[in-house]
């Protein structure tokens, strides 16, 4: 899933530039190194925390995207992360930090969907517990409702696409998106993924994009049901689910992210050419 996630991420924000959009094929690629950014910066953050407590510690986590973005700041992120992530590095409590972000009423930015593949695949087996630990993820720093349902869809899809490659992959992939409404809060995003649901997959993917959002304004509203979109329409193929997002524009290191974090647990890490995975820089643990 991380494999997924991060050259979906650092190969999606490489269509920022015109001419990649317009020439990138699975053969013609951009030229290495591709830098990933704060999508898989924090993802593996994500990673080491479910790794040495089972689950979501979110002091720990809050400490961990701290610790990582004091190392390496430069990863592209925004400017409510820069200054939460520099107050709790400067010792301010999480909680109370990223609530009085955005006016008091906390982030609803896509941070949280971005790096929640993580999630969906510890938790694949679990749909409650992927919801809350999802949940939990999102609150360090997104403590907008609608910031944590992004990151409950994203961590649900996830783990949908899991259970759909080891069931046969007999149900229509167009499942998920409902699925994955029906077990969001009342929400925006949710309110956005019940109309992605009823979208067919064929679509022109502008025409989705123009209705759902494709992360123009980097909120979890405009980014998440496009991006889960996507993935039912590509669910079976990796590369032309990276690229058809990219060539879409928007929010596209992101979206790009999303996805890829979501298809891969589909069709497996095989599916990711090795040319892609030698092209994107080393990961930094």
């Amino acid at each position: 899933m991380l494999k997924g996630l991060s050259i979906g991420d650092a190969f999606g924000q490489l269509f920022f530039l015109p001419w990649v959009a317009e020439t990138a094929t699975r053969e013609e690629l951009p030229e290495a190194t591709w830098h990933y950014t704060d999508d898989t910066e924090m993802g593996i953050g994500i990673v080491q925390v479910l790794e040495t407590h089972g689950g979501i510690d979110q002091d720990a986590l809050a400490q961990v995207f701290a610790d990582r973005h004091a190392a390496e700041p430069n990863r592209c992120y925004g400017p409510g992360a820069h200054q939460l992530l520099g107050q709790i590095s400067n010792g301010a409590d999480w909680k109370v930090a990223c609530r009085e972000l955005f006016g008091g009423e906390g982030s609803f930015g896509n941070g949280g969907a971005m790096r929640a593949g993580p999630v969906g695949a510890w938790f694949a087996d679990d749909e409650n517990a992927t919801i809350e630990h999802a949940r939990r993820s999102a609150e360090v720093t997104h403590a907008h409702i609608e910031g944590q349902a992004g990151a409950i869809a994203v961590a649900l899809a996830a783990g949908w696409a899991w259970r759909w490659s080891q069931t046969g992959r007999v149900e229509p992939a167009r499942n998920m998106l409902s699925r994955v409404a029906e077990r969001l809060p009342e929400s925006e995003v949710a309110a956005s993924v019940r109309r992605a649901a009823e979208i067919p997959a064929d679509a022109w993917q502008f025409d989705v994009a123009a209705e759902l959002g494709c992360g123009h304004s980097v909120t979890a509203q405009d980014t998440v049901a496009f991006s889960l979109w996507m993935v039912a329409a590509h669910l079976d193929d990796y590369c032309e689910a990276i690229l058809t997002t990219g060539r879409v524009g928007g929010d596209v290191d992101t979206t790009c992210a999303i996805v890829g974090s979501i298809v891969s647990l589909a069709v497996g890490s095989k599916s990711i050419p090795d040319e892609w995975l030698r092209r994107r820089e080393s990961l930094r643990w």
